[in-house]
């Protein structure tokens, strides 16, 4: 469909809790289509919510696929609705978003985390998940829920200018 602009921090609907999809219709696959082209089109990309892009329906993408911190890996994962079942353990690492591209944080997050979702063909499913894959599906969460990586800091000194590569 089409690559979208991503909305930046502080922009409002970033700060606001997406609506339940709940019927996965051609709106809610079209939506999931312009998420898919975003993510890939940016480099370094693993996950896209619906809000990043304007859209405030609980909706993300997420692929973690040949990232070097994953350990378990789904493919790309398409979900709605995501609704956290438990979690184990807690890992702080380093975070980034594309809706902050100036900084990155170290971020608590559970290590192991079970989500259900809505598929794409609408049906429930359960995602079993750990490490790098298990803090992108919390990362994108947040997204839905209107919370950023930026809240999840400990401090101010948990909080860097990104590196920039050449």
């Amino acid at each position: 469909m089409a690559v979208r602009r991503v909305l930046h921090f502080p922009h409002p609907v970033l700060k606001t809790s997406a609506a339940a999809v709940q019927d996965v219709d051609e709106d809610a696959r079209a939506l999931v289509t312009d998420l898919i082209d975003t993510m890939r089109a940016s480099p370094a990309c693993v996950g896209l919510a619906a809000n990043q892009i304007g859209v405030t329906r609980r909706a993300f993408v997420v692929d973690v696929t040949g990232h070097k911190k994953a350990e378990s890996c789904h493919g790309l994962i398409v979900a709605f609705d995501p609704e956290i079942v438990s979690t184990a353990g807690l890992v702080v690492s380093r975070e980034g978003c594309m809706s902050v591209p100036d900084l990155t944080g170290d971020v608590p997050r559970a290590s192991e985390i079970v989500v259900r979702v809505r598929t794409i063909e609408g049906e429930l499913a359960t995602i079993e998940a750990n490490a790098f894959e298990a803090r992108a599906l919390q990362h994108e969460i947040d997204h839905l829920d209107g919370t950023l990586f930026l809240d999840r800091v400990q401090s101010h000194r948990s909080v860097f200018q990104r590196r920039t590569y050449r």
